[in-house]
């Protein structure tokens, strides 16, 4: 919303909306009330403006972030237009490693959390732009191949762990995404668990998968504080797939296998078991996924070894996945975010 005072050509109560016919916009009284016991205006007509990640950066924008090369990890920020098709371009560089770390964003910042070696370091970038990430804050506990989700306000991290034959968390932690700062506690996942998948809308979050090669689905409430609750399970039992969502449906790709191609889709606000979509280009595993309101994408992963792939789907259909086009280098283990995703 502007912040730029127009005339108030009526009484209203706070809150109210209406059509300028003048203005051909939106605008909400704040203030007052006026009309209801007094004859004080005390209150103006604000103008409502709307974003959409069209005007910044000529379409939703999806960001990769980090991950392993085989042998070695990368800190390369590559991105693509999910729109369009065709090979990742250059963005920048994370400051610190982003092998098994996670992503998630707002429609202006894109965030990033933990990684291997196992650390506690959250980072951002400003999405419509680029260059190098910077320093945003701590996680409450370092760790890696932790996963993430975010609406517009904010940032979730969800398990992880700094040794996977012993030391798994069942952490949630969260972070107000346009400030910087350290993570707080927000509650628990039902399990010990690392490399689950994840998608949102405004309102909810889903976990889904997960090592032990888990099919069980789980969801929070974003704006709230608390435990995780149950919300059904997906086709096939596995763990390391990758998450995206427009903000009706969420889908699920990939992992380890069998299930390694497999792409299920939830309807996010209800409960239920996952329903086949159909299936990714490849079988492979540990891929960063992002999201607009009509395309869903992964890219890279482990086949084995490390690959270059990013594949689509249309999110409001259900088909086998398509190529987009090639990350500047094969890599898995990476972060997946976009300016356009379900939460948003």
């Amino acid at each position: 919303m502007t912040h730029q005072e127009l005339p108030s050509y009526d009484q209203a109560p706070a809150g109210a909306i209406r059509f300028n016919t003048d203005s051909r916009k939106l605008e909400v009284y704040c203030g007052g009330p006026v009309g209801f016991g007094t004859t004080t205006i005390t209150g103006a007509w604000y103008q409502i403006d709307s974003f959409t990640p069209d005007t910044a950066t000529g379409g939703t924008r999806g960001v990769f972030s980090g991950g392993n090369t085989t042998p070695g990890n990368t800190n390369t920020i590559d991105y693509v237009t999910i729109s369009t098709t065709g090979n990742a371009a250059d963005f920048g560089d994370l400051y610190s490693t982003g092998n098994a770390s996670s992503s998630c964003s707002s429609s202006t910042r894109g965030v990033t959390g933990g990684g291997f070696p196992a650390t506690n370091v959250i980072q951002y970038i400003t999405i419509s732009s680029t260059g190098n990430s910077q320093d945003f804050g701590d996680l409450t506990q370092a760790r890696y191949y932790l996963s993430s989700l975010s609406n517009a306000t904010r940032g979730l991290f969800g398990g992880g762990s700094i040794n996977p034959a012993g030391t798994v968390y069942n952490i949630i932690d969260y972070i107000t995404i346009a400030s910087t700062g350290d993570a707080r506690d927000f509650g628990d996942l039902s399990a010990l668990k690392y490399t689950m998948a994840t998608c949102s809308n405004s309102t909810r979050g889903i976990f889904a998968g997960g090592v032990t090669s888990t099919n069980v689905i789980e969801f929070i409430t974003i704006s709230t504080l608390g435990n995780i609750a149950d919300f059904g399970d997906l086709t096939v039992s596995r763990s390391s797939l990758a998450g995206c969502s427009n903000a009706i449906r969420g889908l699920f790709g990939g992992g380890s296998v069998p299930g390694g191609d497999v792409v299920d889709y939830i309807t996010i606000a209800s409960i239920g078991n996952a329903i086949d979509f159909g299936d990714l280009t490849q079988v492979r595993n540990n891929m960063g996924s992002c999201s607009s309101q009509t395309r869903g994408i992964w890219g890279g992963g482990y086949a084995p070894g490390a690959v270059n792939t990013i594949d689509y789907v249309n999110i409001s259909s259900t088909g086998d996945a398509v190529d987009f086009g090639d990350l500047s280098a094969g890599r898995d283990s990476l972060g997946g975010l976009s300016n356009g995703h379900g939460g948003l």
